[in-house]
């Protein structure tokens, strides 16, 4: 498959992901279908697109431009029916992304690559049903996927090579930072790394060692700072795989290892402790302050990309 500058894409699922995504691609000059069960979100895709694009930046020209890129759809059936390639950005459940891979692979062309944006659930789940395997790959962007740079690129044991470069190459030509993660499993590289770092604060938290406030204060005024330049092998090699050794063999068999959730996560979900949108989670929240958070990171990221 050889990568044209201007190819349709497809996204299947116009909320918080899907509106990025056909951001993304229409942005870098590929056309986009996009659909939507909900026509609510169909509907409010090109306000919510315009609204994205211009806390990064961007002036009405470019939003303009952008938008004549995009093309909005009823039903799945018409979306694809054209596409080089689809990304599906539906919820994370197992069925639905199932049957929703069922429906594309009846109407997209057999030449068409078929995208799973997924956090966490393994690729070979989602398309297992699926007739032909071997075009079928996970993109995993990351949120907001307009703004993050990296997407995880997933084979499966029935991946092509070719397909698997091919949507490397189309999404580096997009401006989007790919790596290939070349064996299929839950979490793939990214969500591994992040988790094993939660449920380290998580367990700080629940043996009283420190509050949720402390953790987060810790993290992004010492070794959060220097993550974007500096990655945590990187900064092994530059300190010296000797001192990394000493240090593990200190400190590694007294982390949290206990192979399922925590028993504190668990008791505040139970107790409708849920974070921002409730009010509490591991720290208690007034209102107002959850569109603070997400504004804080949108400039971060905002300017971030113009110093990197």
């Amino acid at each position: 498959m050889m990568v044209r500058k201007k190819q349709q894409m497809a996204v299947v699922g116009a909320g918080l992901m899907g509106h990025g995504i056909a951001l993304t691609l229409a942005k870098a000059g590929q056309y986009v279908a996009i659909t939507d069960p909900v026509k609510e979100a169909r509907d409010t895709v090109s306000e919510r697109i315009s609204t994205s694009m211009a806390a990064m930046g961007d002036d009405e020209d470019k939003i303009t431009k952008t938008l004549k890129m995009i093309e909005i759809f009823a039903t799945t059936e018409s979306a694809v029916r054209n596409a080089d390639a689809v990304f599906e950005a539906a919820p994370e459940k197992l069925e639905l992304k199932q049957a929703i891979f069922a429906e594309i692979e009846a109407h997209a062309p057999e030449t068409c690559i078929l995208a799973s944006n997924t956090s966490v659930m393994p690729i070979t789940q989602i398309m297992s049903g699926l007739r032909l395997k071997n075009r079928a790959i996970g993109t995993h962007w990351w949120n907001p996927p307009h703004m993050i740079p990296l997407v995880e690129v997933i084979k499966t044991e029935w991946t092509d090579p070719e397909t698997a470069q091919t949507m490397y190459d189309l999404l580096k030509d997009a401006g989007k930072t790919p790596v290939m993660v070349e064996k299929d499993v839950p979490g793939f590289i990214g969500n591994r790394l992040q988790h094993a770092l939660w449920r380290e604060a998580v367990s700080l938290v629940e043996n009283g060692i420190c509050d949720a406030e402390a953790v987060d204060t810790v993290i992004k005024s010492s070794f959060g700072r220097r993550l974007a330049v500096l990655g945590p092998l990187e900064n092994a090699d530059l300190v010296g795989t000797d001192l990394t050794l000493d240090i593990h063999e200190n400190v590694l068999h007294d982390l949290e290892a206990h192979k399922g959730p925590s028993t504190y996560l668990k008791t505040l979900v139970d107790a409708g402790k849920l974070g921002m949108k409730s009010g509490e989670g591991f720290r208690k929240w007034a209102e107002g302050e959850a569109d603070e958070v997400r504004q804080r990171v949108a400039t971060h990221l905002k300017n971030l990309e113009k110093t990197l």
